[in-house]
């Protein structure tokens, strides 16, 4: 692939490949074209209810473009954002002040000297990591997500999720072709919104194919997610659990995973709540 070239979802097949439509375009355009939601969401292998979601994104992205109408709530989103923003920066650059402060005052022991320099290169990396958070949602809020693929693992994706034990359904060794770094921030933030409140009882990840999709599940063994909570998951900017900061949840997840061509989702029952990704099938 040429140096700056963006990299295409693959077209899954039914579609057409000569104009690489993208697999939820040419599902929304079947509905447009008369066949029925669940028909095109059984046909897909995704819930009825995403294809909706998919179809009114579709018509109201293109009634504003036909009317020249601005998003109203544009300048309101960029305002919570930059708030947001400057909110989720100030916990690890407030803790990093106060140890480089400690250290300038010669206040610690020198037995303390290296797990202090150890803490500040903790926070420094956490505020480095919010920093490309965001600049991946802007990335991705602009249509210029870069991906360069390459084929991995499951398991080697997965190879830093905490308290991650045997990957189970196909295994760690399933292969796909993804963007690494890209796809390491999606598993790693649905691990995290997988240990979410109420702390679950185990935590598995699963490994299947559906249909056309590959699909990675976070299996979480817990009594119900609240349901706000289980929605505000995929909104950004909530707050975290201590009250601390604020999160992007799984709004930068899922927006990396569009421009993988796939979706991401959650099913809860009474027992748990399963949290998914799906990808096409390579």
């Amino acid at each position: 692939m040429s140096e700056g070239a963006a990299w295409r979802p693959e077209v899954l097949e039914g579609g057409r490949a000569r104009d690489e439509h993208d697999p939820r375009v040419q599902a929304v355009l079947e509905v447009l074209g008369g066949r029925s939601t669940g028909e095109v969401a059984a046909r897909w292998s995704v819930d009825p209810a995403l294809v909706h979601r998919w179809v009114a994104a579709f018509v109201e992205a293109g009634a504003a473009q036909v009317t020249n109408t601005p998003d109203p709530e544009a300048a309101n989103q960029r305002d919570r954002f930059l708030a947001a923003f400057a909110h989720e920066l100030r916990t690890p650059l407030t803790v990093a002040r106060g140890w480089v402060a400690m250290l300038e005052e010669d206040d610690l022991p020198p037995k303390m000297v290296a797990s202090s320099l150890a803490k500040l290169a903790d926070a420094l990396a956490r505020l480095a990591d919010r920093i490309i958070d965001v600049e991946l949602l802007a990335a991705s809020s602009l249509g210029l997500t870069r991906l360069e693929p390459t084929y991995v693992t499951i398991g080697e994706l997965a190879a830093d999720l905490e308290g991650l034990g045997e990957i189970a359904g196909l295994g760690g060794d399933v292969g796909v072709t993804v963007d690494p770094d890209h796809f390491r921030r999606v598993l790693r933030d649905l691990w995290l919104a997988g240990r979410s409140i109420p702390v679950p009882r185990s935590l598995r990840l699963e490994v299947a194919e559906i249909g056309p999709w590959l699909e990675l599940r976070v299996v979480r063994e817990a009594d119900p997610i609240d349901t706000e909570v289980l929605q505000a998951l995929f909104e950004p900017f909530d707050l975290n659990d201590d009250g601390t900061g604020v999160t992007i949840g799984l709004y930068l997840a899922r927006a990396l995973v569009v421009a993988h061509g796939g979706t991401l989702g959650a099913d809860q029952d009474q027992d748990g709540a399963v949290l998914w990704v799906r990808i096409p099938r390579r």
